[in-house]
């Protein structure tokens, strides 16, 4: 424990220069897309006069590090800047593209985790035998597919042919808790993929556990196999799981943006989208910097729950 500290100050450290690097090059990319909000607002036919006011109303006109280092000023005091499209705050479309974002992410990882590991442990336990053979074709299968041809077959029978379900949320708001039916189509697509990878995963960490020596010593001494199977060898296979289910939630708060678009849901994909589309510069920087700090700190969760789980194992530094 002597080394936590200093270990988690360099994690942090690390995390803020990759947050750093990551609003740097979004910046960059975005300056060097053709047009501008500028171009954007001032129509279909856009007058050369009118684009140059509205370049000058918006700053637009000024270099580009000195607009840079305004809105990296402004964001150490907790101002996201405001969208050059609307003129809103960038903080309101971060507050209401998340609530959607969160809510999918909460139910997807809520099913997800007692699904993956507990088809991971059934798996290990049947090793070679019919189950895990039929598991491991299943999550091989759907692991092959891809998202968006997965959505499309959901939609087509269980909205269009069933009727059972809506196709899409459009009429829902950002309320989507207030209709649950909407909810589901969105959270099967997301639990498709993740599912099956944690659950191999979760399955060849606790058939190595098993086949190691201190297994094999714990049967010598009679120590009940599910003692064995769930006091250690599900902790060691935990810890590569974990950092699975980290990249999964980093995927998930970050705006799943073929979900949304095809359930269009109102969340920080949707957000992105329409900020990329706009030249919507402080937007897209604001959603960079959120997503980047989202995905420092998971990575910091992560790493301290294999270290818990697993303290053999050596965490980079």
């Amino acid at each position: 424990m002597t080394g936590l500290r200093p270990w988690i100050a360099r994690r942090l450290l690390l995390g803020a220069a990759q947050t750093a690097a990551v609003v740097l090059l979004v910046f960059a990319l975005t300056e060097a897309l053709p047009g501008d909000a500028a171009v954007a607002l001032a129509g279909d036919q856009p007058d050369p006069e009118r684009i140059a006011a509205i370049r000058e109303a918006m700053d637009l006109d000024r270099p580009a590090h000195e607009r840079l280092a305004d809105w990296a000023a402004g964001l150490l005091h907790g101002d996201f800047g405001t969208s050059l499209a609307s003129g809103r705050p960038v903080s309101t479309y971060i507050a209401e593209g998340l609530g959607p974002t969160l809510l999918l992410a909460a139910l997807t990882v809520a099913l997800l985790v007692p699904v993956g590991v507990g088809l991971g442990v059934l798996s290990a336990r049947h090793e070679g035998r019919f189950t895990d053979r039929l598991i491991s074709s299943v999550t091989l299968g759907a692991y092959a597919v891809p998202e968006f041809a997965f959505g499309i077959l959901l939609v087509t029978v269980f909205a269009l042919r069933l009727g059972w379900l809506p196709p899409t949320a459009v009429g829902y708001g950002t309320d989507l808790l207030a209709h649950p039916a909407a909810l589901v189509l969105p959270v099967l697509v997301l639990l498709s993929r993740p599912v099956c990878s944690l659950a191999r995963l979760v399955r060849a960490g606790m058939i190595d556990a098993l086949a190691s020596p201190y297994a094999a010593h714990a049967h010598r001494y009679r120590v009940p196999g599910a003692r064995i199977r769930y006091g250690h060898a599900l902790p060691n296979a935990i810890a590569p799981a974990t950092q699975q289910l980290a990249r999964t939630v980093d995927w998930l708060l970050c705006g799943v943006i073929v979900v949304e678009a095809m359930y269009v849901i109102p969340g920080l994909g949707t957000v992105l989208m329409n900020a990329v589309a706009e030249r919507d510069v402080p937007v897209v920087q604001g959603l960079a910097v959120v997503f980047g700090i989202t995905a420092v700190l998971l990575n910091l969760g992560t790493d301290l729950v294999t270290r818990h789980f697993a303290p053999r194992t050596e965490v980079a530094a």
